[in-house]
């Protein structure tokens, strides 16, 4: 059972033209049934492909698996006053890494900095988000400098950079005095 076209080929598009050719050259080469069977094992194998790489994906970024980074979207449920009363104890949280960094325990380093980090980073977003505009641009510059010293630390504690640990560590004490003196 061969498709004929209803419309001459002189009278179609170059695109459709050239699927009409290749469709027709398909048509010489293999039987009907074979060409309905390819088709199909493509969708299976296309659908098969899908299927894999979402379930890999969903293995690959498990909380327990992907430690590093909190890779969820989370809408800000907090509010002003519980970010504001919460941001000191988290800081001390921050400061608090500098016994490990003393004991030279890399790996804790990476965990405990990436974990109170992490919850200073949703505590100071939701307080600029509630100052004044005028407030706004100095609050992020100190939150970029704040964030960016906490993942040279990291990196540094990755690669036992003993030195600039030290000197991540003393720019982040630098940072939060001055972000807990204007929050």
């Amino acid at each position: 059972m061969a498709l004929r076209p209803l419309v001459s080929g002189q009278n179609l598009p170059t695109f459709f033209r050239c699927l009409k050719l290749s469709f027709q050259a398909k048509e010489k080469t293999l039987p009907p049934q074979k060409i309905l069977q390819t088709s199909i094992s493509r969708r299976i194998g296309s659908i098969a492909a899908v299927a894999s790489i979402l379930l890999a994906r969903e293995a690959i970024l498990r909380p327990e698996i992907a430690f590093g980074a909190d890779l969820r979207i989370q809408a800000s449920e907090q509010t002003i006053e519980e970010a504001e009363s919460e941001i000191r104890g988290h800081a001390q949280s921050l400061l608090d890494i500098k016994a490990l960094l003393e004991s030279e325990s890399w790996r804790e380093v990476q965990k405990a900095l990436r974990w109170s980090s992490s919850n200073l980073k949703h505590d100071f977003y939701t307080i600029i988000q509630s100052r004044p505009g005028s407030e706004r641009p100095y609050l992020r510059k100190l939150y970029s400098d704040l964030f960016n010293n906490v993942t040279r630390l990291d990196y540094a504690a990755r690669d036992k950079d003993a030195s600039l640990v030290r000197q991540c560590y003393g720019n982040i004490v630098v940072a939060l005095y001055d972000i807990l003196g204007r929050t």
